[in-house]
């Protein structure tokens, strides 16, 4: 997949250390989070992208990278 999450990344860069705190700090449920932070979604509800954004003081380019794939750039 070209999407990838920085969602551990950029926790490690604000101090945020656990899921839990991410949790508490966002509202959403950790249930929510973990796929996020192993990066196992296929798509995310803009208000949670929101609420990550708001807990974590970022953007959602700080969250999301795009990486072609090589299969990509042999068509191009």
């Amino acid at each position: 997949m070209p999407i990838h999450w920085r969602l551990a990344t950029v926790m490690a860069d604000r101090r945020v250390r656990t899921i839990a705190e991410l949790a508490r700090r966002s509202g959403l449920a950790r249930s929510t989070l973990t796929p996020l932070w192993y990066g196992r979604v296929k798509r995310i509800d803009t208000d949670t992208l929101e609420a990550l954004c708001k807990a974590l003081n970022c953007q959602p380019g700080d969250l999301l990278v795009y990486v072609p794939d090589e299969e990509g750039r042999e068509r191009e």
